[in-house]
């Protein structure tokens, strides 16, 4: 039986991930904590979870708890992934991994010191949908892939044009940047999943709509293997009709699109005619990729996203807001 702990009680934890614990075999979530100890005992309570904590590094040095899963913003997964690590368990990290690269490998040596896996909620490579266009790729289908493009177009959100009190989402502070942190980064990160670790990149960026400090519209360059460029743009300010999340792969023999976050339609062009696929997402997103964390650490299997491949992501993000 794998036990897991948890710090945090946001949004992502409700159906996304903490129930997942539970339904996975071999699997249980038998701790939370929060740094409002009111909200880890009333998510305890309403969930079944046997234990809550005030203090979240309670749930680290609870004997209970085999491996821990910080659901927390950016800017405090480096504090609890290295007591996590320093305490001989592995670590399951909320994307992005951390603010910058560094912090990335900060957690990373920390990890090889102690010979202990780390893990990261980038759970699309495990999900069926990107499954699906992997195996297309990967079968050939599209030949020698010749060009990537990417569009990620999203509309402002009601409390981004609160000054007093803004999301903690667009407090670098907090997050790391803006929305680029918190859905670039998902991105990214499948894209090289489908086509392999990037060689290089560049990007430039700008705040066009002026609502919050960090920047809202962003476009890169980045060189995937064989010779493959990625060309992306993101912009979190668009008018809400204006809206697209689009990947088109371009190869000899066709051309592949889908999407990142709508789950629409898998379209493949062998150059005649179209073909569709139609994949939704499970009940729980994390769950397939939680699964296969239980595997590894149970020795079974192996989870395709591990502290090394977030950092390569991390990495990316990190020259894209250089500008260099």
């Amino acid at each position: 039986m794998i036990r897991w702990g948890m710090i945090g009680c946001g949004n992502v934890t409700e159906k996304k991930s903490a129930p997942a614990f539970n339904k996975i075999p071999h699997s249980r979530l038998v701790a939370v904590g929060s740094r409002t100890p009111e909200k880890a005992r009333e998510y305890a309570k309403r969930n079944g979870i046997p234990a809550w904590y005030g203090d979240p590094m309670d749930v680290i040095s609870d004997p209970e708890v085999d491996i821990v899963y910080v659901a927390t913003p950016p800017g405090s997964h480096p504090e609890y992934a290295l007591r996590t690590l320093g305490e001989g368990k592995p670590v399951y990290i909320e994307k992005p991994m951390a603010r910058t690269w560094e912090e990335c490998e900060r957690i990373n040596r920390k990890a090889a010191e102690k010979g202990i896996p780390v893990f990261v909620a980038y759970y699309r490579r495990a999900l069926e949908y990107f499954l699906r266009v992997k195996e297309i790729i990967d079968d050939g289908k599209l030949g020698r892939v010749l060009c990537v493009h990417m569009q990620q177009y999203f509309p402002a959100r009601p409390e981004d044009h609160d000054r007093e009190n803004p999301p903690w989402r667009v407090i670098p502070e907090i997050s790391g940047g803006g929305y680029f942190h918190d859905v670039g980064c998902h991105a990214l990160d499948i894209v090289f999943y489908l086509l392999g670790d990037p060689t290089g990149s560049r990007g430039m960026k700008t705040n066009i709509a002026g609502i919050y400090e960090p920047e809202d519209t962003l476009s890169a360059i980045v060189a995937l293997p064989q010779d493959v460029i990625l060309t992306a743009s993101w912009s979190f300010v668009v008018p809400d009709a204006l809206a697209k999340d689009l990947v088109e792969i371009t190869g000899e023999k066709g051309r592949l699109r889908f999407s990142v976050f709508g789950f629409d339609l898998i379209v493949h062009f062998d150059g005649k005619q179209e073909v569709t696929h139609t994949i939704g997402q499970p009940e729980h997103i994390q769950m397939p990729l939680i699964s296969t964390i239980v595997s590894q650490l149970r020795g079974t299997g192996s989870c395709p996203s591990t502290g090394r491949t977030a950092a390569v992501t991390s990495k990316v993000m990190d020259e894209i807001l250089s500008g260099d």
